[in-house]
């Protein structure tokens, strides 16, 4: 075989890369499962470098004409089969293939084999044995170009044609080639390019030919001819241009190899040697890659993110999943074990804006009161402050980057029995609003949030953590701003008396002012409920509070009021950044006597307020609810507490708001009913704040009811995004202590209803968590026992047993 000047040419260097080119594929075989970029993955060609000689032009003219002057369709004088062009057609049927030919076929979207023919299969396949010895059937339409020249050939000699074929392989000559045939815009079959390229067409050097230009995506473009396929040379601007996105293919390509390295180092390294989530962050390309993973992780990416995700899941040998990406982003330390996904899917507002902070920080020192002029001294009254027992939890400063315990209250009680031997109570409610204007930033920055979002794991105020639990929140022994609600109740509970919507009701009087109180206990209900069991003497107010309580209670259940009290799980989680975090569960008892109190309590002031709206034609954020077309005396048969009460929300009608006039609230069986107790925590109740305030102050309202209604729908929003968090994590923290659980440990549960059959929607009492299980016997409102035959919180799955108890005879 005679070297083509061409060939010569390019050895010696047709452009800067060739020898760089040349050793990538003499180092890269060829052989064993090719990919079809494969032979492009080193080329780096320099547009206007080599291969300008006029004598190489004069040469490619005159191959091209001796052999187009030859008969297109002769027959192969050596094999007697149809020539080159005619075989690499895309019209290869079964009648164009031999047993013993030497092919090219399209393994899949990726690969390109070497075959040897075998025998047909069937009336259009075809049996061939490829380069690794793997019989296999294939169709034409695979076949992508038969080696000229070749007959009876054996597939055990074609790693030995692969490795020379590796010697010949040197992309440079397609730039050479290119830049002679594209001056006069000429066109060559692969026969031809082999022909010029390296001075013979015979079988090796044609599917060298083939090789090259089947792989090529810059130079050449295949076109059909009625004949045979040939390549066409590409335009120079499409030329450079095409070598302008090889090379940031290449370039992406690299950097995506570097990151892939990066994630297996990081996966290899102990837990407490893994780098800091902040490290994954402060390079861009690193991040924008982290951060794709993330938002793949959580289901909420956009194309981009899509693309580069799947890159590295693909690259790590991973499905293309959501929970392949979070394994990912978890092994390498960026995430912890138990990453809360819905704060990253939701978007949760966690931290705040330096320029809300300022505004904070502003209001903690000058501290204003535009209503120290009407405040009433009511610091003499004893004073209840109640809560959940939160003691153990902490809150991030965000002021000075330190933790401080957590201690948010925004209620408190007091009460007094008259001479005239009826019950007067006060419920003071702590006043944000005498900090925060309406409209101002950090106004408009809590109507964005909705609500503070209260996890197993972490609390999210609604307001900077400093300004919620200082100067707002009410605090033992210190002289603390309130709004406070007094009630006056009738002696029995029922008196009909002459009101603002004429029903029966029990509340005789009741006045709204501002005022200063001093706190004088900060209770637990645990600790509540211990003074109520002690009946201490010099607890007398308590002991009010509590009858209060009984009193509203009886009444409102007089009006039609709906338990809807069930069990309700609370955890803590201490350290849920590690692998295996403590976790302590309560679970509530809705009978707690102190419980009980309070909750009558809120109820009463919201009926007192919006009493005070109604009198006084203030808009408010009035809430009502219908009571249900199926009378409450449809369940009385069922066993009171859960079982009744699930029987009750589940017949519940859709929630009502009117933002100028009271609607009645069945549910809770009083005639009307607006939000105020919890101002720290809840934006509706701020904004009745607002209202109220004003109204007092003697000036007109912030706020139209069309401004509570639009605001009120934005704050609704959060709020539902809030607790749709809130039972989330609690649901998968309650898997996860399940699932710490000894195996077989036997839990009671409760029937809630029947779903079909024996299939049954269960309570499990001591966790509070409802799961669905086959059971023998029984009715709703009684109870079984159970065992846990799997929990998996990631993957929200819990699965229990019925335990059939044996009787001992």
């Amino acid at each position: 075989m005679r070297p083509s000047p061409m060939a010569v040419r390019a050895a010696g260097g047709c452009s800067t890369a060739a020898a760089a080119t040349l050793a990538f594929f003499r180092l890269r075989p060829l052989g064993r499962a090719v990919r079809p970029d494969a032979a492009r993955a080193g080329w780096h060609f320099s547009l206007y470098g080599g291969c300008r000689g006029r004598q190489v032009h004069g040469l490619v003219d005159s191959v091209l004409e001796e052999l187009r002057s030859q008969r297109r369709g002769r027959v192969s004088a050596k094999i007697g089969l149809q020539g080159t062009k005619e075989l690499s057609d895309n019209k290869i049927d079964k009648r164009t293939l031999q047993k013993g030919l030497l092919l090219e076929f399209q393994k899949d979207s990726e690969r390109f084999l070497l075959a040897v023919v075998e025998r047909p299969d069937g009336k259009k396949n075809w049996k061939v044995t490829d380069q690794n010895g793997i019989l296999s059937s294939i169709k034409p339409q695979q076949v992508t170009y038969v080696i000229p020249g070749i007959i009876n050939y054996n597939h055990s000699r074609i790693d030995e044609f692969i490795k020379k074929a590796q010697d010949l392989l040197d992309p440079t000559v397609l730039e050479c080639a290119w830049m002679e045939l594209s001056e006069n815009d000429k066109s060559v079959t692969v026969e031809e390019f082999a022909e010029i390229v390296y001075g013979s067409k015979e079988s090796l050097e044609s599917y060298c030919a083939h090789f090259l230009l089947s792989r090529d995506i810059v130079y050449f473009v295949k076109v059909e001819s009625r004949d045979s396929s040939v390549y066409q040379p590409r335009p120079p601007a499409q030329v450079e241009e095409l070598l302008r996105r090889k090379l940031a293919k290449e370039a992406a390509e690299k950097e995506m190899e570097e990151f892939v390295q990066l994630i297996k180092s990081a996966k290899a390294l102990p837990l407490d040697a893994k780098p800091s989530k902040v490290s994954w962050l402060m390079e861009e390309k690193v991040k924008r890659k982290i951060e794709s993973l993330q938002a793949y992780a959580v289901d909420a990416c956009d194309d981009e993110q899509r693309r580069t995700a799947g890159n590295i899941l693909k690259a790590m040998g991973f499905s293309k999943t959501s929970s392949a990406a979070l394994k990912i982003l978890i092994n390498i330390g960026y995430f912890p074990v138990h990453v809360n996904l819905d704060l990253y899917r939701y978007d949760v507002r966690i931290r705040y804006t330096e320029e809300v902070l300022s505004a904070a920080e502003e209001l903690l020192v000058d501290r204003p009161d535009s209503d120290k002029h009407i405040r009433k001294d009511l610091s003499t009254l004893k004073v209840y402050a109640i809560d959940v027992d939160e003691a153990d939890e902490a809150c991030f400063c965000s002021f000075c980057h330190c933790i401080y315990p957590k201690r948010l209250l925004d209620d408190a009680l007091s009460a007094a029995r008259l001479p005239d031997g009826r019950i007067k109570v006060w419920i003071h409610v702590a006043d944000p609003t005498s900090l925060v204007q309406p409209r101002s930033i950090i106004d408009r920055e809590a109507m964005h949030r909705g609500t503070s979002i209260f996890l197993p794991t972490a609390t999210f105020p609604m307001f900077p953590e400093r300004l919620a639990m200082n100067a707002m929140s009410l605090q033992q022994g210190r002289g603390c701003k309130s709004v406070t609600v007094s009630v006056i109740l009738q002696p029995d509970g029922s008196k009909i008396v002459e009101n603002y919507i004429c029903v029966v009701h029990s509340i005789a009087e009741y006045s709204i002012e501002n005022s200063i109180i001093k706190p004088t206990y900060m209770l637990t209900y645990e600790s509540a409920t211990e003074l109520l069991y002690m009946n201490l003497e010099e607890e007398e107010e308590l002991r009010i509070l509590q009858e209060a309580a009984s009193l509203r209670a009886q009444w409102r259940h007089s009006q039609g009021s709906i338990d809807t009290a069930m069990i309700e799980p609370r955890i803590k989680v201490a350290n849920p950044d590690d692998p295996e975090p403590n976790i302590n569960l309560y679970v509530e008892d809705q009978s707690n006597p102190a419980m009980q109190l309070v909750s009558e309590m809120m109820i009463l002031c919201g009926e007192a307020v919006a009493a005070f709206g109604s009198d006084n034609n203030i808009a408010l954020p009035y809430r009502g609810h219908p009571q249900s077309n199926t009378a409450v005396s449809a369940f009385t048969h069922l066993p009171e507490g859960p079982a009744r009460s699930f029987a009750n929300i589940s017949v519940l009608r859709a929630a009502e708001m009117d933002f100028q006039k009271p609607v009645p609230h069945g549910v809770l069986g009083i005639p009307g009913y607006v939000q105020f107790t919890s101002p720290i925590r809840r934006y509706v109740d701020l904004l009745a704040h607002y209202q109220i305030k004003a109204f007092l102050r003697g000036e007109s309202p912030p706020y139209s009811a069309g401004d509570l209604e639009g605001m009120t729908f934005i704050a609704s929003m959060h709020v539902k995004v809030a607790r749709r968090l809130h039972s989330n994590n609690l649901r998968y923290w309650l898997l996860e202590y399940l699932r710490r659980q000894p195996k077989g440990k036997k839990y009671k549960a409760l029937i809630l209803k029947f779903i079909k059959d024996r299939l049954a929607t269960l309570l499990v009492i001591e966790v509070g968590i409802q799961a669905t299980a086959v059971v023998s016997t029984g009715k709703v409102g009684d109870e079984v026992s159970v065992v846990v035959e799997a929990a998996h919180p990631r993957d929200d799955i819990l699965s229990v047993t019925e335990i059939t108890e044996v009787s001992d005879e």
